[in-house]
C-alpha cells in the first residue's frame, strides 16, 4: 500500500473479529510506533496487549470502577456495558504515557508523542489489513482503572487501541475540504 494512500484513507474500524494480528505484525505495528517524534529520545510510551481472558478481567475492572463510581445509582445494564466494552477486539493495546521529568520536554509534548505512537500504529494496521480502532471514554482516564492496569504515578492512560480483523467493507473516508483549517499569519 503506497504510504499517500493509507494516510488519506485509514479509517475506524468498529466491528473486529478474530483473529487479532499476528506475532508479525504485532512487531511491524510497535515498530511504527517507535517512529513517533520524540524530542530528547525520552520514549515515554508504554503499551499493554490484553487478549484472551485478559480482556474478560479488563470488564471486570471496568464494572467494577463503574460500580464503583455510580454507588447506589448504578444501572444493571451500566454494568454489563462496561463488561463487554474489552470483548469488541481480540486484541486490545493500551496506549501508556510513561512520563518523564525533564528540563527541556514538558509533560504535554510527551503525551503529543504518545499519542503519535498510537497513530503510528494505526496507520500501520492499515497498511496491513488490520482493523483499528482508538477508543477512549472517562473509563480509559479513571485513575482507578490506570491502578487496575498496575500503572505508576507518573503514567496515564491515552486511550486503547482495538485490533482485530475487519467484519465487513471498510467505510470510505469522507472528503474534508482541508482549506477551511488553514489561514495565513500575518504576523
Amino acid at each position: 500500500m503506497e504510504a499517500l494512500d493509507v494516510l488519506l484513507k485509514r479509517v475506524s474500524v468498529a466491528r473486529l473479529a478474530e483473529p487479532a494480528p499476528t506475532a508479525e505484525q504485532r512487531e511491524l505495528l510497535f515498530r511504527a510506533a517507535m517512529r513517533a517524534p520524540d524530542h530528547g529520545q525520552l520514549r515515554p510510551w508504554r503499551f499493554l496487549t490484553i487478549e484472551g481472558d485478559g480482556r474478560e478481567r479488563l470488564g471486570e475492572l471496568f464494572a467494577r470502577v463503574v460500580a464503583e463510581r455510580d454507588g447506589d445509582a448504578v444501572k444493571p445494564e451500566a454494568l454489563n456495558k462496561a463488561r463487554q466494552m474489552p470483548l469488541r477486539a481480540p486484541l486490545l493495546v493500551a496506549v501508556i504515557a510513561d512520563l518523564k521529568e525533564h528540563p527541556k520536554v514538558p509533560e504535554l509534548e510527551q503525551m503529543l508523542a504518545v499519542g503519535c505512537a498510537a497513530h503510528g500504529m494505526l496507520l500501520a494496521a492499515h497498511a496491513l489489513g488490520i482493523g483499528a480502532m482508538w477508543r477512549t471514554g472517562e473509563l480509559a482516564y479513571d485513575p482507578r482503572v490506570a491502578a487496575g492496569l498496575g500503572l505508576e504515578a507518573n503514567e496515564r492512560v491515552l486511550g486503547f487501541l482495538y485490533l482485530g480483523t475487519p467484519v465487513g467493507d471498510l467505510r470510505i473516508p469522507p472528503e474534508v475540504d482541508a482549506s477551511a483549517f488553514i489561514s495565513a499569519w500575518n504576523g
